[in-house]
């Protein structure tokens, strides 16, 4: 099955997901999230902030905020085809539709971040296999962005159940991550990787 036939499945397979039962499983998926002692030892933590039917990011970006953590959200510049991290203080306060309707920090409230400062980021994507593989939306930002970080970055994924697949047909520019986290289980990829 070629990317774009995967990436279509699984975002109508997502989209056609019930809101409660979005929430019900996102708020699983989010509790073992805060439980990673690697989230818990991040003093920076970069995460999306959901959109359609992704899984939710709210209770992350507010949990992280009021623990005294620097909480940053990514910004798409699409024409230099980048992503800028961006400091979060007032949340949702601070953020507005920017690109693709996603919300993002208002042009006076943008505070960059070094990417080499982040501890954790928490990648979006469409779909997964169990080698930690991402599809991504097809822009690529991510694989350009989380070379950028610092060495001892750990990349977290949450997804669904459904965005399980054996394969997402991975290229060699596009950059796997350490831990996935979906409302059933939680898997590390580090030591396939040594």
């Amino acid at each position: 099955m070629p990317k774009n036939e995967l990436r279509k499945n699984v975002i109508a397979g997502r989209n056609a997901l019930p809101k409660e039962v979005v929430r019900e499983k996102s708020a699983a998926i989010v509790k073992r999230t805060l439980e990673l002692v690697e989230y818990k030892n991040a003093e920076t933590v970069m995460t999306y902030v959901d959109f359609r039917n992704e899984v939710q990011t709210a209770e992350i970006i507010n949990h992280a905020l009021q623990n005294g953590k620097r909480l940053v959200v990514p910004i798409t510049d699409t024409p230099n085809r980048r992503l800028i991290p961006s400091q979060l203080i007032n949340y949702p306060d601070d953020l507005t539709p920017g690109t693709w309707n996603i919300l993002e920090p208002k042009p006076e409230c943008v505070r960059p971040v070094a990417p080499e400062e982040i501890d954790l980021v928490i990648v979006p994507g469409v779909a997964f296999d169990t080698a930690g593989n991402r599809l991504g939306y097809g822009g690529g930002f991510y694989d350009r962005f989380l070379p950028l970080t610092g060495a001892a970055t750990v990349f977290v994924s949450l997804a669904f159940e459904l965005q399980i697949r054996p394969n997402v047909y991975p290229h060699e520019h596009d950059v796997p991550v350490h831990l996935l986290i979906t409302e059933e289980r939680l898997l590390d990829f580090r030591n396939m990787r040594k």
